[in-house]
């Protein structure tokens, strides 16, 4: 990045100052929030840095709370009581975590059962916690504010599918506008009378209402929920994917119509154990598979991607300040990583402003993984060397990381890959390679080999001890070290001044004391 890029924060510095130390963000740490949905209980405990949270705990229970509602309007009395018991361990362990007072929603079956009201006031008086009954269209708004958690600025179009019920909610500018609720949850279509036949008819009826009053929808498509999770999961397995990170994952529509025809032609059970589904849920996968190929037929977005980030994270986005909800997620994250674990928290910035030289012409978006690995270049040092750039390449590419597409979280765990290791072949990684073209490949092996030698050259977070000069149409590298800094130029520094040289096909040069 050159001295005058976007980045630039409040406090005058590249990074920005990192949130996560201001009150206001501190504030949000151990938040514990519960979603208690038409077929699952679960149980999230925020940790970290806010802007992106890591899952300090986070615990599901099915409990099929929708399951049966067709025909008796009520609560299923099974699964009243299983999330009731669920509720009630949920509260121990909150008090044990100090991730209380927990804010608890219920959603579809709770606010149309019947016993809902019944059901509520039971929930209070064994445990002591308020349930917050959403309508449909609350509910719209804060998926689509989980979205927004991992995709700041996003454009497109967020679907939530519960068991009783499927949200739409349309985001722009970092902010939620239309949206609306339906009935189409496989718990609902599932139990309705008539097969296949009246199921489709439903459903194409329903679709056509939801796209009149959401109007034309032709930007990203964001799937949220676990019938979604499901059945990305399946389309994974079909494809022979060979990252199995769901959020961010991305589909195509004709992808999608494949994936629902595999699933119909399915033996279920063998598919589930393949993709390591729960058989509750994957008994629900067929119905939500009829929901999506006719949502993406009406509404014919241009792509669309997987996110693990639905009401449980809106609800934590609820409580953020404006300043930190403008944060890029992936940065306030990589921050947050290097204040923890880095021998020289701070050095981070200083090594992005040594290397960066080289990714002067770079496109924004990869100027901001460069500056992601440069935070995130020494804080797996505590692993065995002999493992150390295999870790790294883990948890980048599996890591809860927001705002990363697939590709950029392969380019990262490259680049930090080759700060611990010449090569990249040879290892277990080497099908994730191909979701990054050569060019990709070799850029983020350069970033690795910027970061490896800049490392040698450490002497403090306040002093700069040289300056890198890169001319890429000579193909000429040029390091200009300071006087003092000269001694840190040894035999292994050389070697990696070389390897970054050959790395980027450059003549390499050597001034000391000369600037």
């Amino acid at each position: 990045m050159d001295g005058s890029d976007h980045s630039v924060a409040d406090d005058g510095e590249p990074f920005g100052r990192p949130l996560f130390r201001d009150a206001s963000a501190r504030a949000l740490s151990r938040v514990g929030v519960v979603d208690v949905g038409s077929n699952s209980v679960r149980l999230v405990v925020f940790d970290g840095a806010a802007r992106s949270p890591a899952y300090f705990y986070n615990e599901k229970i099915m409990c099929a709370l929708g399951a049966g509602f067709a025909e008796t309007g009520r609560l299923n009395p099974e699964g009243r009581a299983r999330a009731l018991a669920a509720l009630a361990r949920f509260q121990l362990l909150a008090e044990g975590m100090g991730a209380t007072p927990l804010t608890v929603v219920a959603t579809a079956a709770v606010r149309d059962a019947a016993d809902g009201a019944e059901f509520r006031a039971e929930v209070e008086g064994e445990t002591g916690l308020k349930l917050w009954v959403i309508d449909g269209r609350e509910e719209a708004r804060l998926s689509a504010q989980g979205v927004l958690l991992g995709w700041p600025g996003s454009y497109g179009l967020v679907c939530d599918i519960g068991g009783s019920s499927m949200e739409l909610a349309e985001i722009f500018e970092g902010r939620v506008g239309r949206r609306v609720s339906s009935q189409l949850g496989p718990l609902r279509l599932r139990d309705m009378p008539g097969g296949k036949k009246a199921r489709t008819a439903h459903i194409a009826e329903v679709m056509e209402q939801l796209a009149a009053e959401m109007g034309p929808q032709h930007n990203r498509l964001f799937l949220v929920g676990g019938s979604w999770r499901a059945i990305a999961r399946i389309d994974m397995e079909r494809r022979g994917y060979p990252l199995h990170v769901l959020h961010e994952y991305r589909m195509t529509a004709k992808a999608v119509s494949q994936t629902v025809k595999f699933i119909e032609k399915a033996d279920l059970e063998a598919l589930r154990t393949a993709c390591n589904i729960s058989s509750s849920r994957m008994s629900l996968v067929p119905y939500a598979a009829e929901v999506l190929g006719r949502l993406v037929r009406r509404f014919q977005p241009k792509d669309i991607a997987l996110s693990s980030y639905g009401i449980r994270e809106g609800l934590l986005y609820e409580q953020m300040p404006q300043r930190l909800r403008d944060r890029d997620p992936l940065i306030e994250s990589c921050l947050f990583s290097e204040a923890k674990d880095a021998r020289l928290p701070g050095f981070g910035r200083k090594l992005h402003e040594f290397i960066r030289p080289l990714f002067r012409n770079a496109p924004e978006a990869k100027k901001r993984l460069v500056q992601a690995a440069c935070l995130l270049h020494d804080v797996s040092w505590r692993a065995h060397p002999d493992y150390r750039a295999e870790i790294c390449f883990d948890n980048a590419t599996r890591a809860n990381l927001g705002g990363l597409k697939h590709s950029e979280r392969v380019f990262l765990g490259l680049a930090l890959m080759h700060r611990y290791r010449n090569k990249r072949e040879g290892t277990r990684f080497d099908r994730l390679y191909d979701l990054l073209d050569e060019p990709e490949r070799n850029e983020a092996e350069v970033l690795g080999k910027a970061m490896r030698f800049g490392a040698m050259l450490w002497m403090s977070n306040e002093e700069q001890p040289g300056e890198l000069r890169w001319f890429p149409k000579k193909r000429i590298l040029q390091l200009h070290l300071s006087a003092d800094a000269a001694p840190l130029y040894g035999e292994v520094a050389e070697a990696r001044f070389q390897s970054l040289g050959a790395a980027l096909g450059a003549e390499i040069s050597v001034n000391i004391g000369r600037r």
